[in-house]
């Protein structure tokens, strides 16, 4: 398999560095796996995650015009696929709850008026 941008290929670590690690690909190229592109969550140190000789499997992120490649581990990976999003429910769904929110509002309104205007004394209650 060629090293073009896009590929996912296997390689070995060669070396490390506290800014990331080397990897040994086929046709004799090495690149870089920049400590950002290691793991998916923080790297402090490359060395909790990787080791001299270990087998990766590595995506080409770029090949410069002067031969340096840049690889990520964390992009090789299979990611499981994200789950459908859900549906936004029907305008009608919305309508009907909206037209219940506000009957409900008026009804709640019209309770409280009644209940402070009979202890204040309005809208003809005696005195």
């Amino acid at each position: 398999m060629s090293i073009e941008v896009g590929n996912k290929v296997k390689g070995k670590v060669t070396g490390i560095k506290n800014f990331g690690a080397f990897v040994e690909l086929p046709e004799g190229k090495s690149g870089l796996v920049h400590i950002s592109e290691v793991a998916d969550n923080y790297v402090e140190n490359v060395n909790d995650h990787l080791t001299v000789g270990d087998e990766v499997e590595v995506k080409v992120l770029t090949v410069a015009d002067d031969g340096k490649i840049s690889l990520s581990i964390k992009k090789a990976k299979e990611r499981p696929k994200r789950q459908a999003p859900k549906k936004e429910p029907k305008p009608e769904d919305f309508e009907k709850k909206l037209s219940n929110f506000l009957k409900d509002s008026e009804d709640k309104m019209t309770s409280i008026k009644r209940q402070t205007e009979s202890r204040r004394g309005g809208k003809g209650a005696r005195r």
